[in-house]
């Protein structure tokens, strides 16, 4: 069965390095995507803290136990109305790109921040002005990435100004280099006004996207107070059976990458999934 399903570390509760490895593989879970702020508070990563021998101690710690480290989630505000946190987040990213491969791992991911210094829903960010700044902040990231052999994997979101499959695309066409590449995450495309037309939604992406797709990001959704509230995968109202006959179609042994999953459903969630894929 050529699924490859892991977890973002950080779902996992936080214990010393060895241990949570230890913890992912014994759950037969083959990759992770890593926010090493999340994962490694006890560190104090700071800017500046990076090496290729702190990257390497890490990247070995999950390879002696065969788990992927898929993504390092290096997750900012690009736009964000404060220049000075823009430039902060910038060349975090840009740390995060120059020792990427001494973690064994070569995308490094983020969405694309909002208008506001939260991260909240708003239509202000579907405006013109909001998405050329995406693209001035990615074509930045992406030339560090392109000088390195990494890639930047950017996340498409509704609270965010690349909010569809089709403005995704777009940033694509700008940003013209291989380096750039995308995360999907179904349920991040998801409203109150769309959930029910969701089909549609993922084969948009799919067909538009599909063939610079790098990961799979999996959770789920269900409704609330007239919103969408993210629950852990199998949990909600995704159609799982769309998602991954379109993964099982166009990409084999794709990192899907579970998130909003944690204790006590990881288990049950990885089961789903599988059983979900042997159906598709």
């Amino acid at each position: 069965m050529e699924l490859n399903i892991g977890i973002r570390a950080h779902d996992l509760e936080n214990r010393p390095l060895e241990e949570l490895v230890e913890e992912i593989a014994g759950k037969g879970l083959t990759s992770v995507q890593l926010a090493l702020g999340k994962s490694f508070d006890y560190m104090k990563l700071e800017p500046g803290t990076l090496s290729p021998g702190l990257a390497h101690h890490i990247g070995t710690a999950f390879a002696r136990k065969n788990v992927q480290i898929a993504v390092l989630g290096c997750y900012f505000n690009m736009i964000h109305p404060d220049k000075k946190e823009r430039r902060k987040g910038i060349e975090r990213f840009k740390e995060h790109i120059r020792f990427a491969r001494d973690f064994g791992c070569s995308i490094v991911a983020t969405e694309t921040g909002n208008v506001n210094p939260e991260i909240v829903y708003t239509v202000e960010n579907f405006k013109e002005e909001p998405f050329l700044e995406v693209v001035e902040s990615v074509r930045e990231l992406v030339r560090e990435a392109e000088k390195f052999g990494v890639i930047v994997g950017i996340e498409a979101g509704v609270n965010h100004p690349i909010y569809s499959s089709k403005v995704m695309k777009r940033l694509l066409d700008m940003v013209d280099s291989n380096n750039l590449q995308v995360i999907l995450d179904p349920v991040n495309l998801l409203t109150i006004d769309t959930y029910q037309d969701q089909e549609k939604v993922i084969q948009e992406a799919f067909d538009l996207l599909g063939g610079r797709m790098v990961i799979l990001h999996a959770k789920d959704f269900v409704v609330e107070d007239n919103q969408l509230k993210t629950v852990a995968v199998g949990q909600g109202l995704l159609n799982y059976n769309v998602v991954l006959k379109q993964t099982k179609l166009k990409k084999p042994y794709l990192n899907i990458l579970m998130e909003e999953t944690t204790e006590p459903f990881i288990n049950e969630s990885l089961l789903f999934l599988k059983n979900k894929y042997e159906q598709a």
